[in-house]
């Protein structure tokens, strides 16, 4: 293309959005908040979020009592989240939730509340917070409306959402495998890494026990207890191989098709041999 047209379009490009922002500004120090209200209406239909974000945000503090108080918060928390502030969502749904649990917008507000934590979802190796703050919102929405159009989706959202909080539990108890014998990181509440390990995997399965990654937990869970029971002290080294044994045993019977399941007839041949069982 030639370099004329091509600095000819930029220039068009550049008049274009300063005349934007520039009839945008100019709308923004307008004293009619009808007016104001009507364009923040006309940009979120254009898709222009964030402006109609920056409009609304002023505008719900005034509309108050108004017929318009309703829309303009609802319509707020569908800006911020199509503009993916997720977090100002949020807050922004369960503000029009708390104010007018009967309005006309309220089951898909307390929808929005939930969808907008889910796709805030932090990777499984971080905090948690937001992702347990949809669940919960994701339950409540079910609670109250359980003929509503939006379950079916928020259902399958909450299995999304408890597969990140298994992962992190997983995650947790793996790093705790890997860690071993190293002690710089024991509490007074287990006695090595690999207790640790069995503890937060076990807690994991009472907590979610019908998980597709029981496999995977199991596995950490019987290692450990082999590994515990070679790094115990005399007098707890028999009773712990024993647990060991029960624990290979209790994997064949669960998981016989699994890849692991030579590991458990390889720990319990040793475990007999040690216990003399």
């Amino acid at each position: 293309m030639n370099k004329n047209v091509i600095l000819s379009l930029s220039l068009c490009l550049v008049i274009l959005l300063t005349g934007c922002a520039s009839e945008f500004n100019n709308v923004y120090k307008v004293a009619d908040n009808n007016y104001k209200y009507e364009h923040a209406k006309q940009c979120f239909a254009m898709g222009k979020f964030d402006q109609a974000a920056t409009l609304l945000s002023e505008l719900v503090t005034v509309q108050k009592g108004k017929t318009t108080a309703q829309e303009s918060l609802y319509m707020l928390g569908m800006a911020q989240y199509c503009n993916r502030d997720y977090e100002s969502a949020s807050a922004t749904f369960r503000k029009y939730y708390q104010s007018y649990p009967k309005g006309d917008y309220a089951e898909q507000a307390a929808f929005y509340i939930g969808q907008s934590l889910f796709e805030s979802m932090p990777d499984p190796r971080l905090d948690q917070s937001s992702t347990i703050g949809a669940i919960n919102a994701y339950q409540n929405f079910m609670d109250i409306y359980p003929d509503s159009p939006l379950r079916e989706q928020a259902q399958k959202r909450l299995f999304i959402l408890q597969d990140n909080l298994i992962m992190k539990e997983y995650l947790s108890a793996e790093l705790y495998y890997n860690l071993g014998g190293y002690f710089g990181n024991i509490n007074s509440n287990t006695e090595s890494n690999f207790e640790s390990c069995i503890i937060t995997a076990q807690n994991a399965l009472k907590t979610y026990p019908f998980t597709s990654m029981r496999e995977k937990f199991s596995i950490l869970i019987m290692k450990s207890k082999y590994e515990l029971a070679q790094n115990s002290s005399e007098e707890k080294r028999i009773e712990r191989y024993r647990e060991a044994e029960d624990e290979c045993y209790g994997f064949l019977n669960e998981f016989p098709e699994s890849e692991e399941c030579k590991t458990a007839q390889k720990y319990i041949d040793r475990c007999r041999k040690i216990t003399g069982d």
